[in-house]
Parts: structure tokens; sequence; C-alpha cells
């Protein structure tokens, strides 16, 4: 808890300056790291001018990479499905039907149709990392990608935290997960501004709306910096106190983070992702997600990861996609667009995955099971090359029949487009020994 001594007066409302000044544990991990030992702690990795970024959209459940990016129009009606594949502006390369405005995408793209190395677990634990979950796990585990980049490059703006989780809460927990620290610690965690991690935003009490009210919350800090220099105290408080209250009084994060500061015509362009449909214990199709992630990219974030949708198709596999993919077409090409138009998409890479595929038969309630023999990803942006896809399955869409892309490979891909040679970059973990942040190489054909 963060606390700088002073008068105990009180403001008008009953909070006193000394409330005013704590700052809770902020939700970046375990409890007991505030905002301040986040900002020591990032700056031991350094600070780096460049500011490429990652968004990474996890489809909770396992997404079905038959029904999605490779269609088997070959394969018996029981493999086959209901989807049609359609033409993309890149001749040659069909995706699912239910996906028209990414198809008018493609250039800008890259699908990988024979993802191996999936774990099994019901959680974004190798997307996030690259890595299993029993991976050093005796030190707390492989650091998420987010947390590397973070403890490596250290913020880009004082005031807005380099690793951001967008997750909204979820019955089964692990689908909303943002990744974790590992052994680099909780000071590493994923900032989460959603659901108890709206915590993050509050000042003893003090909402995020009453924050928004800029003549309230200038008045206050007025008087509080006032009083501070009256006592010297500002004189004792660190950098890494006043970087943290740099955030939490800053208006940058907070209007990254309000969408009524967008312009309209945007917002409705991504959508809301409602009525939320087949969500069970997963996360809703929030498409709003994608334009905050965006935002946040433009504020300074570097790693930006979210949960979309509950993937895990065991009945009504079909409606689920076609609700689930139109969603995700409207939100994923607006996103590709907004960055484009916006001189961004060069400097943000987009992943698009889940945690493994679906089984190529159709169960007897029109569902498909957990399948980690392969699986699939949408990757755009990150100055790659794109218009590509990269591997195929066999004709039942079992396994790999060209080209097996590890999930390693991917992870390897993102550090690569955020200026982070694998070959050569280590971060030490607790015990001072050197760790590698994936074993693999990028995807050579996309770099």
């Amino acid at each position: 808890m963060l606390s700088i001594l002073g008068r105990s007066s009180r403001f008008c409302d009953g909070v006193s300056r000394r409330g005013f000044l704590k700052i809770g544990g902020l939700s970046f991990g375990a409890g007991g790291f505030t905002l301040a030992d986040l900002m020591r702690a990032e700056a031991a990795g350094g600070q780096s001018n460049s500011h490429k970024a990652v968004i990474n959209v996890f489809l909770a459940g396992g997404p079905p990479h038959q029904d999605l990016w490779e269609i088997k129009t070959d394969a018996p009606s029981e493999i086959r499905g209901e989807f049609r594949p359609i033409k993309t502006n890149v001749p040659g390369i069909e995706i699912c039907e239910v996906m028209p405005r990414l198809a008018g995408l493609m250039d800008k793209a890259a699908v990988i149709r024979s993802v191996v190395g999936c774990s099994g677990g019901h959680d974004p634990y190798v997307c996030f990392s690259g890595w299993h979950p029993n991976e050093l796990r005796s030190i707390g585990g492989r650091p998420a990608i987010g947390s590397a980049v973070a403890k490596m490059f250290g913020p880009v703006d004082a005031s807005v935290p380099p690793n951001i989780g967008l997750a909204k809460p979820t019955k089964h927990q692990p689908w909303s997960d943002s990744g974790t620290a590992g052994f680099l610690g909780a000071a590493y965690a994923p900032f989460k501004p959603d659901g108890p991690g709206m915590q993050n935003m509050t000042l003893n009490g003090i909402t995020l709306e009453r924050l928004a009210d800029r003549r309230k919350l200038l008045a206050r800090i007025d008087s509080m910096r006032r009083d501070i220099d009256i006592t010297g105290a500002m004189e004792g408080m660190d950098a890494f106190g006043q970087r943290a209250l740099d955030v939490l009084t800053s208006s940058k994060l907070l209007d990254a983070l309000d969408l009524s500061k967008e312009d309209p015509k945007i917002v409705e362009r991504y959508g809301d992702g409602k009525p939320y449909q087949y969500q069970y214990d997963g996360a809703p199709t929030c498409n709003e997600q994608l334009l905050l992630a965006r935002r946040l990219v433009e504020a300074g974030a570097r790693v930006v990861s979210l949960s979309f949708g509950r993937w895990d198709s065991h009945g009504q596999n079909f409606d689920l996609v076609r609700d689930h993919g139109g969603k995700l077409d409207q939100c994923l090409s607006a996103l590709i667009e907004d960055l484009d138009q916006r001189g961004m998409l060069d400097d943000v890479t987009i992943v698009v995955w889940g945690e493994f595929g679906r089984t190529p038969k159709i169960n007897g309630n029109a569902g498909r099971d957990h399948w980690t023999r392969v699986s699939c990803a949408y990757l755009a942006g990150g100055g790659m090359r794109t218009g590509q896809a990269i591997g195929a399955t066999n004709r039942m869409g079992e396994e790999p029949s060209e080209r097996p892309v590890h999930m390693q490979e991917v992870v390897a891909t993102l550090y690569h487009n955020l200026g982070i040679d694998t070959a050569t970059a280590t971060i030490p973990d607790p015990t001072g020994r050197p760790q590698y942040l994936v074993d693999r190489d990028p995807i050579a054909e996309l770099i």
C-alpha cells in the first residue's frame, strides 16, 4: 500500500488527504504489490523508445479449425459440416462463409492451418507464453509475452502500463486469464482495468466516474499537492511513487478506456457483439474490447490480451460459429482497417487463436469435441509478409499434411515483431539462470 504522509485533514466528502493518497493492491497479481512496486520492477528492465505492440485475441475453448480457415469440402458429411468456403482477395485462398469482411482483407493477414504443440488444457497458457504450464513450475512458471515485454522494455508512457489484460470475468476462470508473470513475479502481471480490477482505477473509493469529473479531481489534487508542499513530504516520495500517482491521476489511460471519446461511427463499425449467446461459463463476445485494445496501444500499451467468446462447441457447433464467427468478422476486420488507416498496422501484430482445435467427426449433438493434434491461427499486421495461407491438414482435418507450425513459432514471431531476437534474448529466473523466451524460431514464411 503506497501512502504519502501528511496532515490527516478531510475533504468535504469525508475522504482524508492521507487516505486520498493511498493506492491499493491494484490487481497486478498477488496481494501486496502496489503500482509503485510495478514501476520499480519495470525500471529494472530499462525502457525503449520504440512502440511495437501485440494484440493477442484468445478464442477461449478451442475454435474449430476446419470450420474457419480450411473448409473440408471433399470430406464425408460427418466430417465436412455445414459451411461453404468463400473466395478472399488473395487468389487461391478461401475461408469460411461467415467471415466475408475478413475475406476482403486477406492481403493484410495470414492464416495458419497446421498449428501443433497444444497442451490440451482449457486455458490460454500456451497461447500467451508458448510453453506448457508445467515448464519451470517450481519457480513460478514461464512468463507470458506481455510480462516478458514489460520486463525487457518497460513502459512507453509512464502513465500507461505496458501489459494490459481486458478479459471479462468468466465462470471457468482460466478463460479470463490474461497471462501469468511466471517467475518474473506479480509485479509484471497484466494490469486489468475490468471486473475486480476496476479497483485499479480507484483512489480510496473515488470511482472511475468521479475521476472523470475533471473539476473535482483537479481541485482535490491541487489541494493535496499544496498540503504535500507545506509538509515537505513530496521531497520524500521516490520517483516510482510519483509515477504511480501519474497513472492514477493522468487522463491518458482513463481516456483510452472511455469509448465515449471515440468517433461514434468507429464504435458502430466495431459493433458491441450483443446479444451474447453460447456464453455459458466462458467470455462474452465483447466486440468493443478490440477497439479498446487499439486505443490502449495508441496510448502506449505494448501488449494487450483479451478473451473473445466461448468456442467449446461440444454441441451446436455450427450455430455457435455463425454467431461468434460473424461477430469476430465484424470487430476483427474493423480493427485491421482502423490500424491501417491510422498508419499503425505495420507496428501492431494481431494474433487470433485458441488452446486447441476440434474433432474432425461431428458428434451426436451437432458439436465437435477437443482435438489437440492440430489447431489454427490468424495473424495480421506487424510488418509481416501477409496474404498467405501457411500449412494444411489432411482430407479429414485430422493432422498436418503440410508445414506443421508449432505454437512456439507463433509466439517467437510475435517477439520478433516487437523487435526481440529470440535466438539471443534471455531473462534471468529467480536463481539467476538466463532463460530463453522460447525454444523455436519465428515463422520464416512471415518475417
